[in-house]
């Protein structure tokens, strides 16, 4: 499973370089003391502090405690906080960590048809275009 979270890292590592602006990757992020995202770009005018996930489930589920250290970074570096989710042969979709769901006890949930709804797709993430919601 850690192997395929880095390689989701990685690839979305790569499309933000090319199509946003320069991006960082926290090699062992999660396994330090310190709130560290999973990726951090900028282009200039936008600076983007991104939680990555991949999975094959339906829903996922992320740990009060990560979702408030993504936050805590994020206000200290003046970034926007986002958990960039890729769901199996759906490809990335994008939401503001402040939008999630709470789930019950110490989680937050997100599922994909959550996301399709009010999620962002990659060119709207990067602010290529606004795409219509029904």
């Amino acid at each position: 499973m850690k192997k395929k979270g880095s390689r989701s890292e990685r690839e979305l590592f790569h499309l933000l370089w090319k199509h946003f602006g320069p991006c960082v990757r926290s090699a062992g992020s999660g396994s330090t003391t310190k709130p560290s995202p999973d990726l951090l770009a900028s282009n200039g005018s936008r600076t983007l502090a991104i939680e990555c996930k991949s999975t094959k489930a339906k829903k996922l589920y992320f740990p009060l405690k990560e979702i408030d250290e993504l936050l805590l970074f994020s206000n200290s570096f003046n970034a926007e906080a986002w958990l960039a989710v890729r769901f199996d042969n759906k490809g990335w979709y994008f939401i503001q960590a402040k939008n999630l769901t709470k789930s019950k006890g110490d989680s937050f949930s997100i599922s994909y048809p959550e996301l399709l709804k009010d999620g962002l797709i990659f060119e709207e993430f990067i602010g290529k275009y606004r795409q219509k919601r029904l």
